[in-house]
């Protein structure tokens, strides 16, 4: 069939779940399902340190507008990504400690390398440590030799400072041939290289069902560092609640959802955006209509709920 909408001739699939989306029977009756991430990137992005030809000038404190330095370093550019090691990372730890409340970790392998002490932090907690890559860069024009290396690389030193391999894969700044590696290496349940969604679904990847759990850059601190984005933590924390009443409102109606909330150590982890992260912590941490939960849970539960070959069109 060589119509526009189809498979071959147009991989997209605007149409998905429709009017009429699955209901993810989330556990104890939830009606959202809320997944944290932490994104923790710090060390792994551009730099003369790690082998490029410039400086990082995406997501940190004066990254509107700004352009990297090419050939040098940008040393206050740094200094804000070593904050998020240094301490932001350990306030955003702290928090969810003190509600006990689950997330799912997206780290860059670099990272990992240089603080290995954030891997073991974050094992010991319990929570989920998904891959972000081996660095946090664009691999859209990597050779993809190269990239299959990079997801190799960033397993292993996942598996090195947790103990454990990574379930689960984001990258973010992907090449049109991510999802394909990221299967042939195979080892996970899941990736999240999508936005297009508020549930689970499936694809086909060389032939077989590959889950995604869609992430979210709405819902997200990114904004406090992009323009338009959010001023105050009292933004963010705004949003975060009108995302949950309408995705509750949804829920009710017999439509559940899922809210996917986007942290970095760098922006997060600074006080007065903490300040707002702790107040929706403690609105969802024993919330009766909400199950908060790793990336890799919310997976398994869908495998097990709608098996690829049971799945819902």
């Amino acid at each position: 069939m060589d119509e526009l909408g189809s498979a071959t001739a147009y991989p997209r699939d605007p149409r998905g779940y429709g009017r009429s989306p699955p209901d993810p029977r989330w556990p104890s009756g939830a009606k959202v399902a809320i997944s944290f991430v932490l994104n923790y990137e710090e060390g792994g992005e551009h730099t003369p340190l790690n082998g490029d030809d410039r400086s990082e000038a995406y997501l940190h404190e004066t990254s509107a507008g700004a352009s990297p330095r090419m050939g040098e370093r940008a040393v206050t550019v740094e200094s804000q990504f070593d904050y998020g090691a240094r301490a932001g990372v350990w306030r955003v730890l702290r928090l969810f400690g003190k509600r006990g409340l689950p997330l799912t970790a997206y780290a860059v392998g670099r990272a990992l390398e240089l603080n290995p002490d954030v891997g073991r932090a974050l094992a010991e907690a319990g929570h989920e440590v998904a891959s972000h890559a081996q660095r946090w860069i664009d691999y859209r024009a990597m050779p993809e030799a190269e990239e299959r290396a990079h997801i190799a690389a960033s397993v292993a030193a996942i598996a090195a400072t947790t103990g454990a391999p990574p379930v689960g894969w984001y990258t973010g700044r992907v090449s049109e041939r991510t999802r394909r590696l990221v299967v042939e290496h195979g080892g996970f349940l899941y990736d999240s290289d999508s936005y297009a969604d508020d549930l689970p679904y499936y694809v086909r990847v060389a032939g077989r069902a590959h889950l995604v759990i869609p992430y979210a850059l709405d819902s997200n601190d990114m904004k406090f560092a992009m323009p338009p984005g959010f001023g105050t933590g009292a933004d963010f924390d705004a949003y975060l609640r009108d995302s949950l009443d309408t995705l509750l409102a949804e829920g009710r109606a017999g439509a559940p959802k899922m809210l996917s909330v986007g942290l970095h150590a760098r922006l997060s982890g600074r006080p007065g955006r903490a300040a707002a992260l702790a107040r929706f912590l403690d609105l969802v941490a024993d919330h009766p209509e909400v199950w908060v939960a790793r990336r890799a849970d919310i997976a398994r539960h869908w495998l097990a709920t709608y098996p690829p070959e049971d799945a819902p069109a």
